[in-house]
């Protein structure tokens, strides 16, 4: 059984530069709380297959998790997937897939999360867990469309 939650959040960037922050890793530093690092696991842009490990700094501790594009339609979705099992979590798959769609004078993002593969304890726990869970990600993305308003990159 899967978990599922939702976060919707509207901008005045272009469906464009949303869809360019939301996969930008190299400006990460500079608008995800709690962000030590990001470690490209490959070379180039990224595209369908590319991966790395985030480390963020989270309740006072460091966590480590493995993420993978899964699919990319600009300027429409993209799909990430954290492999829990590679990381600090242990166990685990969860899924983001970020729609990008135009309404009105403004650009709607939504984040449809999806965990999967929790058992026994985890399980339970995760279930408690989801509300905190769907705030941490709604807070990232507040965060980034914060610096995108504000800044002129990524461009257009």
């Amino acid at each position: 059984m899967s978990i599922h939650f939702e976060v919707k959040r509207a901008t005045k960037v272009s469906r464009q530069k949303a869809y360019i922050g939301l996969h930008d890793l190299e400006s990460a530093s500079r608008w995800m709380q709690g962000l030590v690092r990001i470690e490209r696991l490959d070379e180039g842009p990224l595209q369908v297959g590319s991966q790395w490990m985030e480390t963020k700094r989270m309740f006072g501790k460091e966590a480590t998790e493995h993420f993978e594009v899964m699919g990319l339609k600009e300027p429409e979705k993209i799909v990430l997937r954290c492999d829990g099992t590679k990381g600090t979590t242990g166990k685990g798959e969860f899924v983001f897939t970020y729609i990008i769609a135009p309404e009105d004078d403004h650009t709607v993002i939504t984040l449809n999360g999806e965990i999967k593969g929790l058992t026994g304890w985890t399980k339970i726990f995760g279930k408690m867990m989801a509300g905190t869970f769907k705030k941490a990600c709604a807070k990232d993305l507040d965060a980034l469309i914060s610096y995108m308003e504000k800044s002129n990159v990524p461009h257009e």
